[in-house]
């Protein structure tokens, strides 16, 4: 973007007189047909105004300190325009305004990722998941915690991020958090997210992921195993001593049942249940197609005895909301936790 594509424009409302009959001044910013204005607390008798110009014409010396400021705010805004240039950054009408007079907010890594938190819990079942919001969550306390050892702060603002942060985030998640390399991958592409609203709105000038990128979202090839007949079977007749591992069981042997994923199975409701004209027990859901883009397709399932029988078990289990979730749903995370006692079964 060349500098000459900026035009800076300062004008008075007429319309808008104050008390002591001056007309308030405006700044106007033009870049590429975009503009934006604001007014710069500063007024001036409109026979005094020369609107060619776009400075006062008197010759007192209220009229010469107007004219300097506004020489001020001209030069400071080329300035401003030039810098985001060199820095490659996002350059708009109103970003330059926000600069220029210092009212921009200190935009900070975590304030801002629990703001499109917040916002985005509004769109559960439309246009997110709960796990992916859930996974959102673990990746904010993560950075929390990071944010907290590397800076000794509570938050940073954006422009504080640098490669040494990312590596030591990298370095928490896999050897903190044991997470594998795709996890890693998952919860990175939640920063990066974060970081990309960052650079669109302005609020950081480069890309702290920038030359990481091969590392952080490699994706490692995975070959799934299958349980036998004889190690499902053992996992059947297996009793745990606790609920919690008792209810990962049961989620764990209704996925292999029926060969749901965990995002399936975890959504499954009463109204997804259906018999066929033999008294047959089906599921009839939309479930989540493993895409880039998670498209959904309709699917049909019909359930053997033995995934009816942990259906007939959690009936009624949460009395509260009894169209709520067929079984009791474990995070994503505590189910991989507590499936490794279960796995050894």
């Amino acid at each position: 973007m060349k500098q000459e594509s900026m035009k800076v424009l300062f004008f008075i409302r007429k319309s808008r007189l104050k008390k002591n009959g001056e007309a308030p001044i405006f700044l106007r910013v033009t870049i590429h047909g975009q503009q934006d204005e604001i007014r710069i607390q500063r007024s001036v008798p409109i026979r005094l105004w020369n609107n060619a110009k776009g400075c006062s014409k008197g010759k007192d010396r209220t009229a010469v300190e107007l004219n300097s400021y506004i020489e001020s705010l001209t030069v400071r805004l080329y300035q401003i325009h030039k810098e985001l240039i060199c820095q490659e950054a996002l350059i708009t009408p109103k970003h330059l305004l926000i600069k220029l007079f210092s009212k921009e907010e200190r935009r900070t890594v975590l304030g801002t990722m629990k703001k499109y938190m917040d916002d985005w819990s509004a769109l559960i079942g439309k246009e997110y998941q709960k796990s992916t919001l859930s996974r959102y969550g673990n990746c904010y306390d993560s950075l929390q915690t990071v944010i907290n050892e590397f800076y000794k702060k509570e938050d940073i603002s954006f422009n504080e991020l640098n490669g040494e942060f990312i590596d030591a985030f990298e370095m928490h998640l896999r050897i903190v958090r044991k997470l594998s390399q795709n996890t890693l991958t998952k919860y990175m592409s939640c920063f990066r997210k974060i970081i990309g609203i960052a650079r669109d709105n302005g609020w950081l000038a480069f890309d702290p992921l920038a030359g990481k990128r091969k590392r952080l979202f490699r994706k490692e090839e995975t070959c799934p195993t299958f349980l036998t007949l004889e190690e499902l079977q053992r996992i059947i007749s297996k009793d745990f001593s606790t609920t919690r591992l008792e209810h990962v069981k049961d989620f764990f042997l209704f996925c292999c049942l029926t060969g749901m994923s965990y995002i399936d199975v975890s959504t499954l409701l009463p109204v997804h249940l259906c018999r066929d004209n033999k008294g047959q027990l089906w599921i009839h859901k939309s479930r989540v197609k493993i895409t880039a883009a998670k498209e959904t397709c309709t699917s049909n399932v019909p359930l053997l005895a033995p995934a009816v029988a942990i259906l007939d078990k959690y009936r009624g289990w949460n009395p509260d909301n009894p169209d709520g979730p067929c079984l009791p749903v474990p995070s994503n995370q505590k189910m991989n936790e507590y499936c490794a006692p279960v796995k050894v079964a």
